[in-house]
């Protein structure tokens, strides 16, 4: 029997949707949602099936920025064979995206009984949320918002794509919190800490849907669960990402982090009251 329904993949692919991108925690939320559903988050195969559904909102990534992925894209084979090549933005932002996402791949794959495991519970979901609140708070008051996108570095682009480190060990702080609130210290306004975010997530993200694929399969999770997950995933993301880097370029971080506050204690309450397990 699949430990999710198709009804219940509707919710968690449109949940996974919205706050992929948004700082709010992701996986956070997804537990939360499982635990008030009665799903074991704990499940191989349910932390297969929210692995999965992640590529949905990466296909929605690549959708959106698809011309400027394949300027980079396009840059970086250029610079393959041309050495004249290799001193253009494009070429060394590609090598900075690939050389970034490795500390996340060492660190994923040697913690992942942990991950699965015991940082897996709904009172580390509820203390990250609160925690990663105070640092995006932090961060964006330090923040002198004064470098665009293309002032990006490799140094910015290391300590952003490892900063999603934070997020993988501790669900709940919010991939998008964790890699936004780097950037912003490292004074990149908000729409450029934004859109720096989405791409070092890509091959993440992608990567972790597709290594945790053939578990979400093996251990109980039927195709049409995860399929119907995806897709919905998918058009719930493209139109989150439109409207977060329209929020961005007017307001502050406030809302969400006020918003983060908000679900972590609410969070705490229902763990401490019994009505979710942790």
């Amino acid at each position: 029997m699949s430990a999710i329904s198709v009804g219940q993949a509707i919710v968690l692919g449109a949940v996974e949707g919205v706050t992929e991108f948004l700082p709010v925690s992701s996986t956070g939320h997804l537990k939360i949602v499982e635990g008030l559903m009665g799903i074991p988050v704990d499940d191989d195969s349910v932390v297969g099936f929210s692995a999965v559904i992640q590529v949905g909102a990466i296909a929605a990534v690549l959708v959106y920025f698809f011309k400027d992925i394949v300027r980079i894209v396009s840059a970086w084979l250029r610079g393959m064979r041309d050495k004249e090549e290799r001193y253009h933005h494009d070429y060394q932002f590609a090598w900075w995206v690939i050389c970034a996402t490795i500390p996340i791949v060492v660190v994923g794959l040697a913690a992942k009984p942990l991950i699965e495991g015991p940082l897996a519970s709904l009172w580390v979901v509820a203390g990250s949320l609160i925690v990663g609140s105070g640092v995006m708070w932090a961060a964006d008051r330090m923040g002198r918002h004064k470098r665009g996108e293309d002032d990006t570095s490799f140094k910015d682009a290391m300590l952003v794509g490892s900063s999603q480190i934070l997020a993988l060990l501790f669900p709940g702080f919010s991939r998008s919190g964790a890699t936004m609130s780097t950037a912003l210290m490292l004074d990149l306004d908000r729409v450029a800490a934004t859109r720096l975010s989405f791409f070092l997530g890509i091959p993440a993200l992608t990567g972790a849907g597709i290594y945790e694929l053939k578990d979400a399969l093996g251990t109980g999770t039927a195709a049409l669960p995860l399929a119907v997950g995806t897709l919905v995933s998918f058009v719930v993301a493209y139109a989150s990402i439109a409207w977060l880097l329209k929020y961005v370029a007017k307001h502050s971080f406030n809302a969400f982090v006020i918003y983060r506050i908000v679900v972590g204690l609410l969070l705490f309450g229902l763990l401490g009251a019994g009505v979710v397990s942790s």
